[in-house]
């Protein structure tokens, strides 16, 4: 077994996380490859900035804008076929900002009910007015 099959088998999960928030689910296809047959990454990122946006908009009751993406890793390559499953969990609310995390975890085309980490990020988002300006929030959604 290779490092990458090995390093693969010991991230392999048979539960998705308990302690987030199921945000976004989806099955990337053939457009969605790189070069190498690979899901391209910044696919993976555009759907992340996607998920992410969830918590925050319940905060921002209206328009919001991606501010920073604090942290991302590719953990593992996305295949096509894995079914991808997106949990958010809010990390701080600000005046004008949410800062939250993503994790994504596949679960692979051949091997049905595991599932594998494959991305992590953070990503901090603002409210904003009409005029693109940053705007407070509430505390509660």
């Amino acid at each position: 077994m290779s490092d990458t099959s090995s390093a693969a088998a010991a991230a392999t999960l048979k539960s998705l996380p308990t302690d987030m928030e199921l945000v976004l689910k989806v099955i990337p296809m053939p457009a969605d490859c790189n070069a190498n047959g690979d899901i391209f990454g910044g696919w993976v990122m555009a759907q992340c900035d996607l998920a992410g946006s969830v918590i925050p908009a319940r905060y921002a009751k209206g328009r919001q804008a991606t501010v920073a993406v604090n942290e991302f890793i590719f953990k593992q390559p996305v295949r096509l076929g894995d079914i991808l499953s997106f949990y958010s969990k809010l990390v701080r609310i600000g005046r004008t900002s949410v800062t939250v995390t993503v994790e994504v975890f596949a679960e692979r085309f051949r091997a049905q009910g595991e599932y594998i980490k494959v991305t992590q990020a953070t990503f901090t988002y603002v409210a904003i007015d009409d005029n693109g300006r940053p705007r407070p929030i509430e505390q509660q959604p």
